[in-house]
């Protein structure tokens, strides 16, 4: 009798262990959105006391976190209705609101109402993108986006504030190019062009071997020259979409429409043809 007790009780301690590490698994995907959501948080208040690049680079280190906390989820199996939410507040905070506020303070403002409207206007759409994102989640397909993703929008105001403080380039002798550049992510956002998602990887898998030179190149450029890269890599995968959208657009093959002395003579040659078979 004794025994069993002493059974019964390993038992209920192992499957309290067993819990315990459960709920410590659904907790770390938002822990890892909690930490994106601080580094959103400081780079605003970096932005406010003048410390743009301190707030660029914020914004990237909440995009690393916001890339953690969704594979964590899935590798775990912690995806839970209340982690999509969660997740989405959060990268309003770090991806909206803290890209629109930099953008503004350190290139739009001299502009006045022009500049602050187009930051307003980055975060409305980024809100919207994040809203559609919600709600179509199990119904758009896994491998392309349906616009540009608002963290990849973000890390580009980010990369372009520290490439040009890195080539001492004041924002105010490229104000034009920046209030575009916002209005630009501002329409892709809401958009309906896609966007690689890059879950499916196919060629990591069919070549392993290239994947793997290409990895350790980027790698290595990004260390090498890390401000250039990472701009660039941004600024590539914005104009991805419009740039394929583009290409299929005059790829398409045009219909031809049979009207007029067309439809007349197809009509025609019909009529022939069945008469030959007649006869």
């Amino acid at each position: 009798m004794q025994e069993k007790v002493s059974y019964q009780q390993q038992r209920n301690a192992k499957n309290q262990r067993v819990n315990t590490i459960k709920k410590g698994v659904y907790i770390l995907p938002s822990f890892l959105t909690s930490l994106s959501m601080l580094a959103g948080f400081y780079s605003i208040v970096a932005t406010l006391n003048g410390e743009f690049v301190k707030a660029a680079w914020a914004i990237l280190v909440s995009g690393i976190f916001d890339n953690l906390d969704g594979r964590v989820a899935r590798i775990t199996h912690s995806t839970t209705r209340f982690g999509v939410e969660y997740d989405s507040l959060s990268d309003l905070v770090a991806f909206g609101i803290a890209p629109g506020v930099l953008i503004y303070w350190w290139a739009l403002q001299p502009l006045g109402r022009l500049g602050w409207l187009a930051g307003f206007l980055y975060v409305a759409c980024g809100a919207i993108r994040l809203a559609r994102f919600n709600v179509q989640i199990n119904t758009v397909e896994s491998k392309y986006f349906q616009g540009l993703p608002i963290p990849a929008a973000a890390l580009l105001i980010a990369t372009v504030t520290i490439f040009l403080a890195d080539f001492e380039i004041e924002p105010q002798m490229v104000q034009i190019p920046l209030l575009l550049i916002s209005y630009l992510l501002s329409g892709l956002m809401v958009s309906t062009v896609k966007y690689n998602s890059f879950k499916d990887l196919q060629l990591a898998r069919r070549k392993p071997f290239n994947a793997l030179i290409f990895v350790v190149l980027l790698i290595f450029f990004v260390v090498a020259a890390p401000h250039i890269m990472f701009f660039a890599l941004s600024f590539a995968y914005v104009l991805s979409g419009p740039t394929t959208y583009v290409f299929h657009l005059v790829k398409k093959p045009k219909s031809h429409k049979v009207t007029g002395s067309n439809a007349l003579l197809s009509q025609v040659e019909t009529k022939h043809d069945w008469q030959k078979n007649k006869h």
